[in-house]
């Protein structure tokens, strides 16, 4: 078919969606060859993709015994109909009642919510760039604390036209976010003549798996408080921790502050969705929190765009309003979590591989720098391709999180059996041996074996991408 870009728009023939990073290359070799345990047992394993799949049975289980919700029925009786037939892009009440007290559940009834401030969106992905498109104009600026998730560059900018300056955060602090970053990032907007309206953070922290501690949070609130400017926090991973206690919203800082009645307390926004905390991705369920009255309105009427099917907030209203279970969800899944992070930092330590320590998150941020040919993002390009093609396994690179060190990766454990997790480690440790027995003299006969040990590997993956 005969290409005419110039009969399109800009938007449709620009490149800054972000679609080329190493992040989703990785998704696309993966599905060219993806591993399973019987029909492609030498493919590749996807950890580059942040599911929660520990927890299906559970909510499996729930359905089982609930199947009123899932028939669309009250009390035995069809409500098709009424579901069938309701749009109204402020949500169905029963689901915002049940949104707001599992928020503030998963905080441990610290904070509490209304649902007269809550905006359901289409996922995460559209509640973050519904607030950018409130919160700034094309053109401005939101500071982001580096390593970020690498789909901020499409669900913020790509549609919006807001900038992004990156607050470089350094791993010999354990990737904090330190005064002396923010300010500094503050600064390299104002020489690129760009108006910051704002700093977002995820917590807890994706890709680190880790949440942001009490005194980074109270940093934060200070500054965008001097500056009189937004601070939005996603807080999609809040109930995805190893440890109820571990997080603390951002919300719970400005209350022990007494700051409920100040300006930074409109200025002051939660994202949050179901993807992570209850394992549902494919149901789209995404809010907004924010105080600011014309901010609730503006992304309400812009909800419009993407709304949450009626069928989805009824089944799901029902399930979140019964709290014996979303207890049990909570407390069991976390404790699969950890068992599950535990065996992860195990099978790396073994390949003598270590990462940042963590509590929270679907993965881990692994430094893999002692790996590298040349500590250089090319290094870092090179080792990671050897990962996907001889090792087969897809991770995701830090240059795809906009790290500012080379060398450090993001695995995720979540989303694939125990079995195929230490299938992965093991992979992995038999390349870290290889790697380290190029290093040393060799007999020729045992270089023999290496080289048609990797060939035979390299050669396993050609031939299934091929299929």
């Amino acid at each position: 078919m005969m290409k005419l870009p110039h009969f399109l728009s800009k938007k449709a023939t620009c490149n800054s969606h972000g679609q080329d990073s190493s992040y989703f290359l990785g998704w696309q070799e993966y599905e060219k060859n993806p591993y399973h345990e019987t029909k492609n047992p030498s493919g590749i394993i996807q950890m580059g993709l942040a599911e929660n799949q520990l927890s299906f049975d559970l909510l499996e289980s729930w359905l089982e015994k609930n199947p009123d919700a899932s028939s669309l029925k009250r009390n035995g009786e069809s409500i098709f109909r009424e579901l069938a037939l309701f749009q109204d892009y402020n949500g169905l009440p029963a689901f915002k009642n049940a949104m707001v007290d599992f928020l503030a559940e998963i905080r441990g009834n610290k904070v509490h919510f209304d649902t007269r401030n809550l905006v359901l969106t289409a996922g995460a992905t559209s509640a973050n760039e519904t607030l950018m498109f409130c919160l700034a104009n094309p053109g401005e600026a939101f500071l982001l604390p580096t390593p970020y998730y690498p789909g901020f560059d499409r669900d913020l900018k790509w549609r919006t036209g807001v900038e992004i300056v990156p607050i470089h955060c350094s791993s010999h602090n354990g990737f904090e976010i330190t005064e002396s970053a923010l300010k500094e990032a503050y600064t390299t907007a104002q020489k690129r003549n760009l108006k910051v309206k704002g700093v977002l953070i995820t917590n807890p922290s994706n890709p680190l798996g880790k949440t942001i501690s009490r005194a980074e949070l109270n940093r934060l609130v200070t500054f965008v408080e001097a500056k009189e400017i937004h601070l939005v926090s996603d807080e999609i991973y809040s109930g995805t921790v190893l440890e109820s206690e571990d997080f603390t919203s951002v919300y719970e800082v400005l209350i022990e502050r007494n700051l409920q009645n100040s300006s930074v307390w409109g200025r002051t926004h939660i994202v949050y969705s179901l993807s992570k905390d209850l394992g549902l991705p494919g149901f789209r369920v995404g809010a907004i929190y924010s105080n600011d009255e014309i901010v609730v309105s503006t992304a309400t009427k812009m909800s419009s765009f993407g709304l949450i099917s009626s069928q989805t907030q009824y089944l799901l209203s029902e399930m979140l309003s019964d709290k014996k279970f979303t207890s049990q969800y909570l407390t069991e899944n976390q404790k699969r979590l950890k068992n599950r992070h535990g065996l992860l930092v195990e099978g790396l330590q073994n390949a003598g591989i270590d990462c940042l320590k963590s509590n929270a998150g679907l993965f881990c941020w692994v430094d893999m720098r002692h790996l590298l040919s040349s500590k250089t993002f090319e290094g870092e390009m090179e080792l990671w391709k050897k990962i996907m093609y001889q090792v087969g396994l897809n991770i995701s690179p830090g240059a795809s999180c906009h790290c500012s060190e080379p060398g450090w990766f993001r695995l995720c454990f979540a989303n694939m059996s125990e079995d195929t997790l230490h299938l992965a480690m093991d992979r992995l440790k038999s390349f870290v041996e290889s790697m380290n027995n190029d290093k040393r003299p060799v007999r020729s006969s045992r270089r023999r074996s290496l080289t048609r040990w990797v060939s035979k590997l390299s050669s396993s993956y050609k031939t299934e991408s091929e299929r």
